[in-house]
This record gives C-alpha cells, sequence and structure tokens, in this order.
C-alpha cells in the first residue's frame, strides 16, 4: 500500500556494513519533487569517505576472504535472499521512490518488480559463468578462467533509481566483484534502503558500499581512484567523457557508459493510428518524459501526419498529472528546479523556431515542478527540439514520405540508444531494425527492456552493454592458462 508518509530510516553513508556519518560531517538535503520540500538530511560523502568504502571493498575482495572463498552458486542465494527482502518490503521500497522521485507509486511498484526479476536472473547467471577448454598447439592442456575483476565503482542516476542499481549489483556481485556506488544526490533514498537489506541478507562486510554525495566530489573520487578497476555509469554524455577521461588518467580502469539518446519512432503509413498513437504515447511520456530511451522523435508519414497528431494530442490531453500517491495519477513532476526550467526552456525555443505547439506547454499546479504534456508538430530536423535530449514530457511529431528517407534522418544524430517502428509490412520492419543505428530496437511496441536481453547504446549513447550475458563481462577478466604435458594427448 502506498505510503505518502513513509518513515525515512537511513540517511547515512553505508560502508562494510555499516552506516556512519560522513566524514566531513556534512549532510545535504533530499527534496520531495511533488511539493519542493526537504526530505531529509543525507550524509555527503566525498574523496575521505570512498577512500575509507574502497578500504573496505579491497578487504572484502582479498583472495582469502569470505566473499572470494564463497562458492559462486552461494553468491547466487545471496542475491536471491535479498530479493526475497524486497519482497517483503516492496512497499516501503516503492514508497520511498515515489517521495524522492516523484514517479506515481504504481510505476514504483513496478520498478521494484522489475528490479526483483533481474537481481534474480543474476543471482541464476552466478554459477554459471565459466571459461573453455581449447585445443591449443602441441603437448599443452589450454583452458580459460572468468575471474571478477575487483573493486568497482557504480555511478547510478536519479531517473529509476531502483532499476539502475539493480542493472549494476546483479552483473557485478554474480560475477564476484566488490562495490562502492555513489546514488544520483536527488535520490539516494532507495540506494541505502538496499543498503540494509544486503546486510540483512548476509552479504559479507565490505561487499557492499553506499556513498551518496555530489558528482564532482564522490562521483570524481570513485572515477580516478587508482584501486577501482572498473567505473560503471549511466547518465548524460557531458558526465560520461569527464568520467572517461579520469578512467583513462588515473589507473585505464575498465568503463561502461550508458548515456543519453533522442531516440526515434517511426511510424508507417500501413499502420492503424489508435495503436501506434498509443505506442507513441507510452514512448516519450513515461516516467514524465525522464527517461534516455525516450522516443522524442516521432517521425509519421505524410499520408497519415494530421491524423496521428489529432490522435496524439487527445491522449496528451488526458494524461492525468498530480501526486504520485493520488489514484489514478500517471504523471507526476520532474525531479528538480534545474530540470524543469530546463524543459520549459526548451519548450519556448520549440515555439521561437517556429514548431507548432499542439497541447501543454504548461506548469502545473502551485508547488512541485509539474509540467503539462507537451506535443508539438511541425517540428523540423533542424529544431533544437528535434536534435537536443530534452529529458521531459516533450515529443514533437515529424514528418516523412519515404522509409528510406526515415532512415537516413533518424540515424542522423550523434544519439544511438533506441529505436522503434509501427508497421504491419515485415520487410519494413526488418529494413528498419537493421539499417538503424540503435542498441535496442522495438517493432509494433516501445519500452520493452527485459533482465534477459543487452541494453546500450551506438555511438555517444555509451560503451559496453547492460542487462543479459553480456553485462557480466565487463565485470570479469579473462586469463589464459596452458600447462605442458608429457606427450601430445
Amino acid at each position: 500500500m502506498a505510503n505518502p508518509n513513509q518513515e525515512i530510516k537511513y540517511t547515512k553513508i553505508f560502508i562494510n556494513n555499516q552506516f556512519v556519518d560522513a566524514v566531513s560531517g556534512k549532510t545535504f538535503p533530499t527534496v520531495n519533487p511533488s511539493t519542493g520540500k526537504k526530505l531529509a538530511d543525507i550524509a555527503e560523502g566525498d574523496k575521505a569517505d570512498v577512500e575509507l568504502a574502497v578500504k573496505a571493498a579491497k578487504a572484502a575482495f582479498v583472495r582469502t576472504s569470505t566473499w572470494r572463498q564463497m562458492d559462486a552458486s552461494a553468491r547466487g542465494a545471496l542475491l536471491w535472499k535479498l530479493t526475497t527482502l524486497m519482497e517483503r518490503d516492496a512497499n516501503e521500497i516503492a514508497s520511498l521512490e515515489s517521495l524522492d522521485n516523484g514517479k506515481p507509486f504504481p510505476n514504483a511498484m513496478y520498478d521494484v518488480q522489475g528490479s526483483i526479476k533481474t537481481l534474480r536472473y543474476y543471482a541464476g547467471l552466478a554459477d554459471k559463468v565459466g571459461g573453455d577448454t581449447i585445443p591449443s598447439d602441441g603437448p599443452h592442456f589450454t583452458y580459460t578462467r572468468k575471474e571478477p575483476v575487483g573493486v568497482v565503482g557504480q555511478i547510478i542516476p536519479w531517473n529509476y533509481p531502483l532499476a539502475m542499481l539493480s542493472w549494476k549489483w546483479g552483473p557485478a556481485l554474480a560475477a564476484g566483484c566488490t562495490i562502492v556506488m555513489k546514488p544520483a544526490e536527488q535520490t539516494p533514498l532507495t540506494a541505502l534502503y538496499m543498503a540494509a537489506l544486503s546486510k540483512e541478507a548476509g552479504f559479507p562486510d565490505g561487499v557492499i558500499n553506499v556513498v551518496p554525495g555530489y558528482g564532482p566530489t564522490a562521483g570524481g573520487a570513485i572515477s580516478s581512484h587508482p584501486d577501482i578497476r572498473k567505473v560503471a555509469f549511466t547518465g548524460s554524455v557531458e558526465v560520461g567523457k569527464i568520467i572517461m577521461a579520469a578512467a583513462a588518467s588515473s589507473n585505464l580502469k575498465k568503463v561502461s557508459l550508458e548515456l543519453g539518446g533522442k531516440s526515434p519512432l517511426v511510424i508507417c503509413e500501413d499502420a492503424d493510428v489508435d495503436t501506434a498513437a498509443m505506442i507513441a504515447y507510452m514512448a516519450v511520456f513515461e516516467n514524465q518524459g525522464q527517461c534516455c530511451i525516450a522516443a522524442t522523435r516521432t517521425f509519421v508519414h505524410e499520408s497519415i501526419y494530421d491524423q496521428f497528431v489529432q490522435k496524439a494530442g487527445e491522449l496528451a490531453k488526458a494524461r492525468k498529472v498530480g501526486n504520485p500517491f493520488t489514484e489514478g495519477t500517471v504523471h507526476g513532476p520532474q525531479i528538480d528546479d534545474t530540470q524543469y526550467k530546463k524543459i520549459l526552456g526548451y519548450i519556448e525555443v520549440g515555439q521561437k523556431e517556429g514548431a507548432k505547439l499542439v497541447t501543454g506547454g504548461k506548469t502545473v499546479g502551485s508547488e512541485g515542478y509539474f509540467i503539462e504534456p507537451t506535443i508539438f508538430a511541425n517540428v523540423t530536423d533542424d529544431m533544437t527540439i528535434a536534435k537536443e535530449e530534452i529529458f521531459g514530457p516533450v515529443q514533437s511529431i515529424i514528418k516523412y514520405r519515404t522509409l528510406e528517407e526515415a532512415i537516413e534522418r533518424a540515424n542522423n544524430t550523434s544519439f544511438g540508444l533506441a529505436a522503434g517502428i509501427v508497421t504491419n509490412d515485415i520487410n519494413k520492419a526488418l529494413t528498419f531494425s537493421h539499417a538503424v543505428e540503435a542498441g535496442s530496437v522495438w517493432v509494433n511496441t516501445y519500452l520493452a527492456v527485459v533482465s534477459q536481453a543487452p541494453f546500450g547504446g551506438y555511438k555517444q549513447s555509451g560503451i559496453g552493454r547492460e542487462l543479459g550475458k553480456d553485462s557480466l563481462e565487463g565485470y570479469l577478466e579473462t586469463k589464459s592458462v596452458s600447462i605442458r604435458l608429457p606427450a601430445k594427448i
């Protein structure tokens, strides 16, 4: 049951299975985006706290430690135990997510259930990570081992706090690594709650450490720490470049980056307009548009363009915006004042550059960071709203004539995270799916992200993959071993 008055139990840094104050004694506020008011003061970690967390994670990773000596199947059992505790506390976790992030409670609960599925997927993979035997030349027995990288740093965003935690904890723990995580400063509450559950589940001291704080200080210390062997980051392209540079200049640590997007969704002339409009509606307005794969460039064939725009406008106008704990709400606030003003700025620019405002574009209510679902028609590729990632509830509907033209225009971007097409023609579906430059492609659906399939981007949308078996590779080293035998066997 949703609880808008959910108690906030954990506000301190989690190191070595203990909640502790920041070395500096500093705190920072986490704010409820529905009201703009402070929820709690959170211990503000920085370089000194990251140092302590890395020290604990290193100790947990020594060859003779409990964690390193643990069977892979036992690691999987611990992950599974963690998910049973999440099921027990699902209402509390979802309520914290809604309070801290602003997403409607049913969406937060969906994220809890999805995170459980993700962690259980990796619980099952933990004892299935293995090497190969290789038919090498000469009298040698050659095989490979898959070994954990070591201490890993993980920096997660504010738009899907719990889901992003599960995407990163799952493969890292299945591989046998130890973790120093920094949650986004806007949304630290569920990460700290999960830290408490990890201790209750029985993870050994130092395996999981959570250091809330700001990007330039806590995040910078993680990215540049010489004893962290991999850093995983989800967030903006700008910050991703900073992290990659820090990783290179410190100790050439591995990096995986899941960055921005400006995803295209192509609506073909043979599509049912009502169905296509609903797919596009969900693709752009999910999570208040604060979604890296949001299909903010909706390419619609000229023969059905006007009909589609009308239907899209009707759907957007009917979308209920309000308090995330109010029954029936499907659209909550933007995350904070900075993002709120940024989105409103893009809406203003869209109008100035000549796009037609079909609906929305205004703020909602007298408190919090609410913005109406907004649709622009007559958008051209050279407009700012068609080129830059807005990360808000703004849909740009763009007209096209041929599929080849749509593909070329869809690919004319520095991003390549996701793409979609709505069509009843299998040839169009396959042509688009193979030609579009994107890490995930969806046909007659969108946002179909599942734990079993890899997720990541082309071009500046990132490096590496999360989810699926592919994500494990970033947390593993491959070692080749050759043993000379008395004779060729």
